[in-house]
């Protein structure tokens, strides 16, 4: 797949903003401008499914933070796959 691409330019203190929405190391900027985008679409058409969304995703990337969560072999055996 072809994609276009472009450079912009950001402060310090943007790029670090942005570096607090990664859920991980790899994850690109584009990743993560794309989740805040959408979720600053999802505000604006329904604004209070999400305050809710938001609230998950924060404690859910809390837990990941604290190591609690399943592995994908974890889910799968608990799943009988």
């Amino acid at each position: 797949m072809y994609m276009d691409i472009s450079t912009i330019r950001l402060h310090r203190k943007t790029k670090s903003y942005l570096d607090r929405y990664r859920e991980y190391r790899n994850e690109s900027y584009d990743e993560v401008v794309m989740k805040l985008v959408n979720i600053a679409d999802t505000c604006k058409k329904e604004p209070e499914l999400s305050r809710e969304a938001v609230e998950r995703i924060e404690k859910a990337r809390q837990r990941i933070k604290e190591g609690d969560f399943l592995t994908e072999g974890e889910a799968r055996k608990r799943l009988g796959l």
